[in-house]
Parts: C-alpha cells; sequence; structure tokens
C-alpha cells in the first residue's frame, strides 16, 4: 500500500527539522544552543534579573547572554520585564513554552551528567589509541 503524500500546507505547519530552509532549525539553534540550554535551566528556578543570571550561568560573556536572551524571548520562551525605574530593573523568567523547553533540555542536560564518566572513559580510550 503507498503511503498518502502530506499536503505542503501540513508539513509547513508542522515544519521539517531536515530540510535547509525550515525555519525550525532557528529555533533549535537557540534552544540547544550551549548558552540556551543553561540559560533555559537557571529560568527554571525562578525569575532571574540580568546579573543574576550572568552569575548563575558561568562563564557566559554580557553579550552572549544578552543576544541568547533576545533570541529566547523572540522565540516566546522567555518573559522579559522592563520595569520604569531608575536604575533599570529588568527581569527574565519562562513562559509556559518556555517551561517545557526547559524540561526537555533538563533531561537532555541530566543525561550528559550522568553518563560523563562513560563519555570521559571513551575519550581517553580515544586519545590512547591516537
Amino acid at each position: 500500500m503507498e503511503k498518502p503524500v502530506e499536503p505542503f500546507s501540513a508539513r509547513v505547519r508542522r515544519g521539517d527539522l531536515m530540510s535547509p530552509d525550515c525555519p525550525s532549525r532557528e529555533v533549535l539553534r537557540h534552544v540547544t544552543s550551549q548558552w540556551g540550554v543553561l540559560i533555559l535551566i537557571a529560568l527554571e528556578g525562578g525569575t532571574h534579573r540580568f546579573s543574576e543570571l550572568r552569575r548563575k550561568v558561568g562563564g557566559v560573556s554580557e553579550r552572549m547572554l544578552a543576544q541568547t536572551l533576545q533570541w529566547l524571548e523572540g522565540d516566546g520562551l522567555v518573559d522579559r520585564v522592563a520595569y520604569p525605574v531608575v536604575p533599570p530593573h529588568v527581569e527574565y523568567s519562562l513562559t509556559p513554552m518556555g517551561r517545557e523547553a526547559a524540561a526537555r533540555v533538563r533531561g537532555l542536560a541530566d543525561w550528559i551528567e550522568a553518563n560523563m564518566p562513560r563519555i570521559a572513559q571513551r575519550r581517553a580510550a580515544r586519545l590512547a589509541a591516537e
């Protein structure tokens, strides 16, 4: 039996990550970047100011943190609230969709941490063989 052809409009609505033109790839890049993953996980704990996030996500530059927050906000995963006070007070938190994404990347991060001994062993074995 021949598989029915999915209409183009349905493919566009769903997305096709394997296609180089799929807009889902940009969101995937934002969410799964090193800083995207760490920011989502950091915001799982609640609302944070920029400086708190920078301290929590060790090693991220101010520029990269700002850029990644803008990407995640643009994708609807992070909420940014600016209060009209001096000095400026801005807070970041996860949207409901951001909480879903954070839970998924948290699973990947947990898997990596749980398997680091095995990964390190494989790396060492490969280096020894070179």
